[in-house]
């Protein structure tokens, strides 16, 4: 009984709405940030972080095509007889 009060009041407690730190809205910032006319495409107008993110992604992206590819020519190939 004492455990289920225990967890009762530890579920209450992070479950309440008077956080500790309360997080501030960056809403309009962002907004501003993504709307601006700097000729840049939205994909990369969050700075370097979202360049490399890019490119980690675009690696990847090539790098499984070609290993299908790969994988494709493999399995045409016929098996030598051993």
């Amino acid at each position: 009984m004492k455990s289920l009060l225990t967890l009762h009041r530890l579920a209450s407690r992070s479950f309440s709405t008077s956080g500790r730190s309360q997080l501030k809205n960056r809403v309009l910032e962002h907004q501003k940030l993504f709307q601006a006319d700097n000729n840049l495409p939205v994909h990369l107008k969050g700075g370097a972080v979202d360049a490399v993110l890019y490119r980690i992604t675009m690696a990847i992206t090539v790098g499984g095509t070609l290993f299908s590819f790969y994988s494709l020519f493999q399995a045409a190939l016929p098996k030598p007889k051993a």
